[in-house]
């Protein structure tokens, strides 16, 4: 079976985390802040953010500024989002392909709102990517099976033409118990020899 659509994790494939552990360690070392209080507030109430039931304010509130502090949440904000980092030869990869074999682009991600929508526009995702099927839109957070079941529909795709990268191995398997191809992204070499396993080979163009 061709694969015709390429379902995509955005944190660890296409662009750092985009406020893991070692972001929010950075951070309470910028601003001075208890790492295991905000780290035990973060576990507590961030599901709820990616799943789209918080705002980031609400989070932060809850997280940060549940007392008075010395900085602002704006600057608290910006410097959240100025974590992000794009691996641009993973970038690059998808943008080949799609273009190569026609494929449709759907990223399937858990993420925030805020955070989600500042990524796709710092990074151009929208440029190339078709779908954006993330936790905070359709509030289902991966690995529940039905944000695959959810990007299946929207794509209008059959699992068996789906590949799908994501870094954390779990999430893979929970997308191959649906029937869709999966890969679990650890490099970049690794990943173009697991496409190229699949059809989508960057030496071969379709006629």
């Amino acid at each position: 079976m061709p694969i015709t659509a390429l379902f995509i994790d955005l944190g660890g494939v296409l662009l750092t985390n985009g406020w893991d552990r070692h972001s929010r360690e950075l951070a309470a070392q910028t601003f001075g802040l208890d790492r295991k209080e905000m780290d035990e507030r973060h576990h507590l109430t961030f599901d709820t953010y990616e799943a789209g039931k918080l705002s980031l304010e609400q989070y932060l509130h809850r997280v940060v500024f549940y007392e008075k502090r010395d900085f602002s949440e704006q600057e608290f904000r910006d410097f959240m989002f100025a974590q992000s980092k794009g691996f641009p030869e993973m970038i690059e990869l998808i943008r080949t392909l799609k273009a190569q074999y026609k494929l449709k682009i759907a990223v399937v991600n858990n993420e925030g709102r805020e955070l989600n929508e500042r990524r796709i526009q710092s990074f151009q995702l929208d440029s190339f990517v078709d779908l954006f099927i993330s936790s905070c839109i359709v509030h289902v957070r991966k690995p529940d099976e039905d944000i695959y079941r959810i990007a299946l529909d929207i794509a209008h795709v059959a699992p068996e033409h789906v590949a799908y990268l994501d870094d954390r191995q779990m999430f893979v398997q929970v997308a191959e118990a649906l029937g869709i191809h999966g890969i679990h992204h650890t490099d970049y070499k690794s990943t173009c020899a697991k496409l190229a396993a699949l059809g989508l080979n960057l030496q071969e163009r379709r006629t």
